[in-house]
């Protein structure tokens, strides 16, 4: 079985621009909450709403992952 990162590796630049993407991503989401009228608010801090995303996502990126042609 061939290893697929073979001769991929993240360089510092690379770590640095996702890590700004996440925070970005973060903030973006504090704005357009405190957006929100205060009875959605209490829904999404009072409920399991970021849990539900977080499975979404994951199960997404490894649908994805699997769904990847080999090399």
């Amino acid at each position: 079985m061939a290893d697929r990162g073979e001769g991929r590796t993240a360089g510092g630049r690379d770590v640095l621009i996702v890590a700004a993407l996440v925070v970005g991503a973060v903030l973006g989401a504090a704005i357009l909450t405190s957006a929100l009228p205060a009875a959605l608010q209490r829904v999404i801090f009072h409920t399991p709403v970021a849990i539900a995303v977080l499975v979404a996502g994951t199960a997404w990126l490894l649908w994805r992952i699997a769904r990847r042609p080999s090399a």
